[in-house]
């Protein structure tokens, strides 16, 4: 069973959730919030107390300035000010997607709250020998949504992606709530930019005091963040760690997930 708790920030007010007992585990995603964590922080709370939250600007984490940027950088420091709240000297991290971007963000600023990064899937596009076309994709998806719409956007930035995208305009099945239409709206006016042209200082990272860990997902392949992970455990002199299924590995296989992240967590450099 989780607490609920929510912290007041200078910029806002930033939802989290807490479960379990023992080392803490902060679970991070962007823009994904703690809701999609829900399955393998059951799991995870086995044996740890783990950390889920809203990022800011998404859900139930509000700004107080709707047109403020989110980047990994003041993402990275609302971990650390939640992790104050709890009352954690440091903690073990896994992001998945633009959380892992945070992630690498927060060994990098704050390297003494941070025992093990563990960086799932970051799409890390300026590391891809195809970045410049990465970037100028990603400018045409933003200005897709900005003239078109949500779903427009998804289903440009889907195929991009290497999803596959079935026949149609892309919109999900379901209808898509008014919180989802908002947090995407968000993503793709505030949060996508800055996190897809993060470059994180790998020199300063390889010899840093964080231990870092790239993961994957099996079923990635075809996947740009799967290339950009590899990239970037190319830069940090390291192989990627791969976990059950794909970029959603943690939602498609919970247990399979958390086992995989424990034996990193568990073992030593």
């Amino acid at each position: 069973m989780a607490s609920t708790h929510t912290l007041e920030t200078p910029d806002g007010t930033l939802y989290y959730e807490v479960r379990g007992e023992g080392p803490v585990l902060v679970l991070a995603g962007a823009p994904m919030g703690a809701e999609e964590f829900v399955p393998v922080a059951d799991v995870l709370a086995r044996d740890r107390t783990v950390l889920t939250h809203d990022p800011r600007g998404i859900s139930r984490s509000t700004l107080n300035d709707p047109e403020q940027d989110s980047t990994p950088e003041l993402r990275a420091d609302d971990v650390v000010a939640l992790l104050d709240a709890l009352g954690a000297d440091s903690a073990d991290v896994l992001g998945s997607s633009g959380g892992a971007v945070t992630a690498l963000a927060l060994a990098r600023r704050h390297p003494g709250r941070v025992r093990t990064a563990v960086a799932h899937e970051p799409p890390l596009m300026e590391l891809l020998p195809d970045a410049a076309e990465q970037r100028a994709a990603m400018e045409d998806l933003i200005a897709t949504y900005h003239r078109e719409g949500v779903a427009a956007a998804w289903a440009k930035f889907m195929a991009n992606a290497g999803f596959p995208v079935e026949e149609g305009d892309g919109a999900p099945a379901e209808e898509p709530s008014e919180q989802m239409l908002a947090d995407s709206a968000r993503f793709f006016a505030h949060e996508l930019r800055e996190t897809a042209r993060y470059v994180p200082d790998t020199d300063a990272l390889r010899g840093g005091p964080v231990r870092v860990v790239v993961g994957v997902g099996a079923d990635s392949g075809p996947l740009s963040t799967s290339r950009s992970s590899v990239a970037l455990a190319d830069l940090l002199g390291t192989a990627p760690v791969t976990f059950p299924g794909g970029h959603g590995g943690f939602t498609d296989d919970p247990e399979g997930f958390a086992a995989v992240l424990r034996g990193v967590l568990e073992s030593r450099r």
